[in-house]
């Protein structure tokens, strides 16, 4: 010990000098390190869903805008079949599952067909919302426990850091500040992490819900569609066998 050092201090050149962000991750401890690798690849996977769920929603937004305002102007479901008719996507399927239907009740007393079709259209556009839904659930948790991992980094880093002040016997800031910074790193992370899911998962939660208004719509003009072909029709097919 040299004669200019006092007692119960820690040598400058064992002191940290660089407190970056990745210099703290590097020196952080091995479970502080998987917190924050956990957290970031979180951040990553809540950006990718972002931007695959961000075109997917636009693309089908546009498309069941045209295809229900194609419906507005339909004079049948007959004509509306046809012209969807190599087309899979939930506003083509909405006109099939009322076409087919109608076609199996033909031969059958109208008065229930109404309500028959419309149990096929809320399937379809129940499994239609359910597909549209994927991965907000993942954003949902992300957004929920990301704070809550990184504040487990943040308890087991400080533990640590109370550790190796008892090993140090000093309790001078320069020994304590450095683990502590590098246990708060990943509270920092996990918000970093959470904040934007949160504020994707209620915007898609929103595009969602508009979504679901234009199938709405969409299933509207259908069974206004099929309401308009049994009326014209007249008698069932049966009846007017007989």
């Amino acid at each position: 010990m040299s004669q200019s050092q006092k007692p119960g201090t820690i040598p400058a050149q064992m002191l940290p000098h660089d407190l970056t962000p990745w210099q703290m991750f590097l020196d952080a401890d091995i479970v502080v390190k998987a917190v924050m690798l956990g957290l970031a690849f979180a951040s990553m996977v809540t950006w990718t869903i972002w931007f695959a769920k961000s075109l997917e929603l636009r693309f089908e937004k546009r498309r069941a805008r045209q295809k229900n305002r194609w419906l507005e102007r339909a004079a049948s479901l007959d004509e509306a079949e046809r012209h969807f008719n190599k087309e899979k996507d939930p506003v083509a399927r909405l006109v099939r599952a009322a076409a087919h239907e109608l076609e199996l009740s033909r031969a059958l007393p109208k008065d229930g067909v109404k309500e028959r079709i419309v149990w096929q259209l809320e399937r379809v556009e129940a499994t239609a919302s359910r597909r549209i839904g994927n991965g907000m659930g993942i954003l949902a948790t992300i957004g929920a426990i990301s704070p809550f991992v990184g504040l487990f980094g943040t308890v087991w880093g400080i533990m640590n850091s109370f550790i190796g002040i008892s090993k140090a016997h000093s309790t001078s800031l320069a020994v304590v500040a450095p683990g502590i910074a590098e246990a708060l790193l990943a509270t920092a992370i996990g918000l970093v992490a959470a904040i934007p899911a949160v504020v994707i998962y209620n915007m898609f939660t929103r595009s969602i819900g508009g979504y679901k208004l234009i199938l709405g719509n969409a299933s509207a003009n259908v069974l206004r569609l099929a309401s308009r072909d049994l009326d014209r029709a007249g008698l069932p097919l049966r009846q007017a066998a007989e």
